[in-house]
């Protein structure tokens, strides 16, 4: 509900500050690419996706139109995010003129309160029970629905894998397709320190980060490439299934197996593990007395009540 900022012009002494729900990766890279420029920071790979991959020209111009005016009200724009893992890209955000001199902070991990440890959910209750990362968890969030091939080669491939896991479907998916198992719960997300993360809008991904949990990419819209891009060619802290030049295909049981055995008993899964591990241990390190995170948000503060 961006327009209601429009009023705050009005009101003497008020300002307005986007959030924004997205990494500072896949900003510096919508924007640039919405200029026609080529990527500003140097990255391992060829970046191949564009804005008209990720949405029609209708939808763009839409998201252009509801967004542009609000957003220019703005005095300033916060990352959910650290500079201790993306410190070029903000550092090119603020550089830039492409914000109009607009302030910038990455303010995260913000993470979400711990669940209480009281009247615990099924899942977790059977999670409790297995040995330390060793479940992979599946999820493909609240706005992507899968068909019903690609829901029977996810299971066909997880259950040749022999991984224990947790998958969430969405009604509209679970009411087409049950897995003949016994030891099938229905499951709801709770905390993610003993399992690996299948889910990729940024805050899953920035959560995962910040628990040291490794990730596998499977980007379906949207900011998701790009978040693909950041996690495994950037910060090295995953792997990916499905490159998203490959989204029309479909993914079959092989790819999926292959997949989860590499994330959970591989050389390169030790590797990714490792890294993420002292990412995590990094970005613990931020939100204490004196750290990015902490020094982050007491520039804002002390910048709002100047």
């Amino acid at each position: 509900m961006a327009f209601v900022v429009q009023d705050v012009a009005s009101i003497l002494n008020a300002e307005s500050y986007v959030f924004n729900c997205f990494c500072a990766f896949s900003q510096v890279s919508f924007l640039w690419g919405a200029r026609g420029k080529p990527f500003p920071v140097e990255h391992p790979k060829e970046l191949l996706f564009s804005l008209e991959e990720l949405a029609s020209e209708d939808k763009l111009n839409y998201l252009t139109a509801v967004s542009s005016v609000p957003s220019s009200y703005r005095a300033g724009d916060i990352y959910n995010t650290c500079r201790l893992i993306e410190g070029p890209y903000v550092e090119v955000l603020e550089r830039e003129e492409v914000l109009e001199n607009r302030k910038i902070w990455a303010i995260g991990p913000i993470l979400p309160a711990k669940l209480s440890s009281d009247n615990k959910h099924q899942c977790l209750e059977w999670l409790d029970k297995q040995e330390p990362k060793s479940v992979i968890y599946v999820s493909f969030g609240t706005t992507v629905s899968l068909s019903d091939d690609e829901v029977t080669e996810l299971a066909f491939g997880i259950e040749r894998s022999k991984v224990k896991f947790l998958w969430v479907l969405r009604d509209a998916v679970s009411a087409t397709y049950s897995m003949d198992t016994s030891e099938e719960v229905n499951c709801q997300k709770g905390s993610k320190r003993e399992w690996k993360e299948w889910e990729w809008w940024w805050n899953s991904c920035i959560e995962s980060i910040s628990l040291g949990v490794p990730l596998a990419a499977w980007p379906m819209h949207s900011d998701q490439p790009r978040n693909t891009a950041l996690i495994t060619d950037v910060l090295k802290t995953g792997l990916v299934v499905r490159e998203w030049t490959q989204r029309m295909e479909l993914v079959k049981a092989s790819t999926v197996e292959n997949a989860v055995r590499r994330l959970m008993a591989s050389q390169e899964a030790d590797e990714i593990r490792r890294t993420a591990e002292e990412l995590s241990a990094t970005l613990s390190e931020a939100t204490r007395p004196g750290g990015a995170f902490r020094l982050e948000l007491d520039t804002f503060i002390a910048h709002i009540t100047r």
